[in-house]
């Protein structure tokens, strides 16, 4: 591991500052992505910026309605908390989902956003991947890509996002609240994460120097008849290979409001639109919503060992759906 330099900062300006003002900087909070990527010599940072002392680890009700998430809450914290168990069930489902009880104790809901994929070759440096090191190439298109896109990659990079935090943020059309070096602003969550493009080691959106500060949950009264799907490999703690958040609000056997958002299928987050076209307004059946998955599944572009995933994306979407309705029959 590279030698490095250590601050902490006492306040979000003085964090920006230090940050942005070096480009080898990079922040510091429950450290469980990043300082497995530093051991494995992917990131090597020469400071570090510890913002897990700043007053960002509240969990507020909002005056109208909806919760203020600060980025530094853990994982564990935030499943547990009872206005997001009762108002938020897929949150509390997609984090319990996510890890092992010792590393939610650990991970923050920024770090959570923010955490890199977990791509084989991403995590090799023996290895060609042009997220990790631009313009040489990526071994994954042609390699082992089981776990990795089948929508919106490109011929640049095919990894996928591995956060299960996000796909619930995305469904639940979140806001992060982002402290910048000229100042603060709001990005809805569905813009927070990149395509791969023609640059994939640009995963964000957010300028150099960025610390998210918070996550805003608006009011959604539907999101308490809602679910997280995950499929994985073993029952433990372990990335999925398939996801599906879902909310369901039904006017007797009308779809009133519907959300959808996948992971483990796109360099982002993938908010399902086209799926929640197909379904809003009309009378829901299992059929219907297995013909709103394959309207948004039709631009996928299975690899060569990842086709499975449109047939479980489209069967996940089934269950969750279907399993909503009827609890609301």
């Amino acid at each position: 591991m590279r030698e490095f330099r250590y601050r902490r900062p006492t306040d979000v300006d003085e964090a920006v500052a230090l940050l942005g003002a070096d480009p080898e900087a990079a922040y510091l909070a429950g450290g469980t992505n990043l300082v497995d990527l530093m051991k494995l010599g992917v990131q090597r940072p020469d400071l570090l910026v510890d913002v897990t002392r700043l007053p960002l680890g509240g969990i507020e009700p909002l005056p109208g309605g909806g919760l203020r998430v600060g980025a530094t809450v853990r994982n564990s914290e935030l499943a547990a908390h009872p206005l997001v168990r009762r108002d938020y069930p897929v949150l509390a489902r997609a984090l319990l989902a996510a890890a092992s009880g010792q590393v939610r104790n650990m991970a923050t809901t920024a770090g959570n956003l923010l955490q890199r994929t977990r791509c084989f070759y991403f995590q090799d440096t023996g290895k060609a991947c042009n997220k990790r090191d631009p313009g040489s190439g990526c071994a994954a298109r042609h390699g082992q890509n089981r776990e990795l896109a089948i929508l919106d990659w490109s011929e640049e990079c095919v990894a996928t996002h591995p956060s299960d935090l996000a796909v619930a943020l995305a469904a639940l059309d979140a806001v992060v609240e982002v402290a910048e070096p000229d100042g603060t602003r709001d990005v809805p969550f569905v813009e927070l994460h990149r395509s791969p493009g023609e640059h994939p080691e640009r995963e964000t959106t957010l300028p150099r120097g960025a610390l998210i500060t918070a996550v805003r949950i608006p009011p959604l009264p539907a999101a308490r008849r809602s679910a997280y799907l995950k499929v994985r490999d073993r029952a433990s703690f372990a990335f999925a290979v398939g996801a599906v958040a879902a909310v369901l609000d039904l006017d007797g056997d009308m779809v009133r409001d519907v959300r959808l958002a996948y992971g483990a299928v796109a360099h982002r987050p993938w908010r399902a639109f086209r799926a929640e076209t197909e379904l809003r307004g009309r009378q829901f059946t299992p059929e219907l919503a297995g013909q709103a998955a394959d309207a948004e599944l039709a631009a996928a572009r299975p690899l060569r060992h990842n086709g499975f995933k449109v047939p479980l994306i489209r069967a996940i979407t089934v269950r969750a759906l279907t399993e909503l309705a009827e609890a609301q029959a």
